[in-house]
């Protein structure tokens, strides 16, 4: 049996100082977050693409300067870290993605534009890279979370200071054009609408907490309201609402049931789906009563399309992004009806999985869905209000997804919000409670000003 040896320190109880949080390993990924949130949409706004497809296919200098090096530096920092003796830990969510951008990356082999689809793989392998790496090798004590609420923060605050120069995003109805929404820096009014929602759901959360941070928390929280409401991105609205509640119910249950998040969870969904084909209440319907459009503005007529090129290749797709926006001669050019062929994505994320990775790329997505729902739900061992506000992230991004593609997306702000919710969660995969003061509830930093560590010598090199 090993042997216990209790020393006392009268400093293991206090909370890190803002010095010692500092880790170039976790500044690299929120400085990721930081220009697809911040610097490339202020870019973009100053310096706007071609109008159209045209301006999609683009390939923007500072994406060619900026995302290289960040990844270089990535690797030389890890390679740094990893020689000084920092393990590398493999929790089952990033085994997942790996898996999953993996056949991604073998999808050049058969992609219908084979130079297409290595392009965006090397830019997705860049920003994973940026991200994955250095977060998992950081220390315990950085908090990324913190860091990616502080890029929402300024985001959220210059679009409000934007707002009186009324930009906003046009539609064509017939001949004329109709305002349909505010959309800040962003390209688009839905964009700012998902980005607002988001830098809600973390204003919530630093609600929870005392001090400088409620009160921040607080003046975010209530300018990404306004800006959701501008936006008039009544998806984002209800995801906002919907994802908190549903990620504290799922992890108050666990708890009380004794149960995996992700078991609950899947009841829930399982649940839903049951009892709505039973009522005949499905997702149409529900959009109809919320907004008068069964057909989720017209979304369902690219659905249509999406799946009768699914069919054509259902095992294994077209390649990664090797269908959408690959010429003139791509079936979504040639073969799709009427204001389609003028799309860039399936607007779901899930139809462009089955698209562009089959049926086999689909089920990895969603192990990683499910494996990454898993480790958070192992994050409530440590802090129960980050295990809640990782869920509610996840579960909008992945709800989102459904009327929207995120996924695989290199720059987008939801994709990489949702890697750091990722990797965020996979840092506490192999971690002990008793290692993270700085997450202890305050009830128990108030004990004593000196708490007991155990250290432990085993015998005959048997490690428990």
């Amino acid at each position: 049996m090993p042997r216990f040896q209790v020393t006392t320190s009268s400093t293991a109880a206090a909370p890190p100082s803002s010095a010692g949080a500092f880790d170039i390993c976790a500044v690299i990924p929120v400085l990721a977050f930081a220009y697809s949130s911040l610097i490339q949409p202020l870019i973009y706004f100053s310096f706007p693409p071609s109008p159209g497809l045209q301006g999609l296919l683009e390939s923007r200098t500072e994406n060619r300067i900026f995302w290289p090096v960040l990844a270089a530096v990535a690797i030389i920092v890890a390679a740094q870290r990893l020689a000084r003796g920092t393990r590398l830990a493999a929790p089952p969510n990033i085994v997942s993605l790996c898996v999953y951008f993996g056949l991604a990356g073998a999808s050049v082999a058969w992609a219908f534009k084979p130079e297409f689809a290595f392009v965006r793989f090397v830019q997705e392998a860049m920003v994973l890279t940026a991200v994955v790496l250095p977060a998992l090798l950081s220390s315990p004590r950085a908090d990324i979370l913190r860091g990616m609420f502080a890029c929402f923060a300024v985001g959220a605050i210059l679009n409000v200071l934007l707002i009186p120069g009324g930009y906003a995003t046009y539609a064509q109805y017939g001949t004329a054009l109709v305002d349909i929404g505010y959309q800040g820096y962003f390209s688009g009014k839905n964009l700012l609408g998902e980005f607002a929602a988001l830098a809600f759901l973390l204003s919530v959360h630093e609600l929870l907490y005392p001090g400088h941070r409620r009160l921040l928390g607080l003046l975010v929280a209530a300018g990404a309201v306004v800006l959701i409401f501008l936006s008039s991105s009544k998806t984002a609205l209800g995801l906002a609402l919907l994802a908190p509640v549903l990620a504290m119910l799922t992890l108050v249950t666990a708890r009380a049931l004794r149960l995996a998040p992700v078991l609950v969870l899947a009841v829930i969904v399982l649940s839903y789906f049951v009892v709505g084909q039973l009522a005949g209440f499905n997702t149409g319907r529900i959009a109809y009563l919320l907004t008068g459009d069964s057909s989720f503005t017209g979304r369902t007529t690219i659905w249509a399309f999406s799946e009768t090129q699914i069919a054509q290749r259902p095992l294994l797709g077209w390649g990664y992004q090797s269908f959408w926006l690959v010429g003139a001669d791509a079936p979504s050019i040639t073969e799709a009806p009427g204001w389609v062929k003028a799309m860039p994505n399936s607007h779901n994320g899930y139809y462009d999985a089955m698209l562009e990775l089959g049926y086999v790329g689909l089920t990895f997505l969603l192990v990683f869905l499910v494996t990454t729902v898993h480790v958070i739900g192992r994050v409530m061992k440590h802090d129960a209000k980050r295990a809640w506000i990782l869920l509610s992230v996840a579960l909008f991004v992945m709800f989102y997804n459904f009327l929207e593609t995120l996924w695989l997306r290199a720059f987008d702000v939801s994709w990489v919000v949702f890697v750091l919710v990722t990797v965020e969660a996979a840092r506490y995969w192999r971690r002990s409670p008793l290692s993270m003061p700085s997450r202890q509830s305050a009830s128990r930093q108030s004990i004593g000003s000196v708490r007991a560590r155990v250290a432990w010598r085993p015998r005959l090199g048997i490690r428990t």
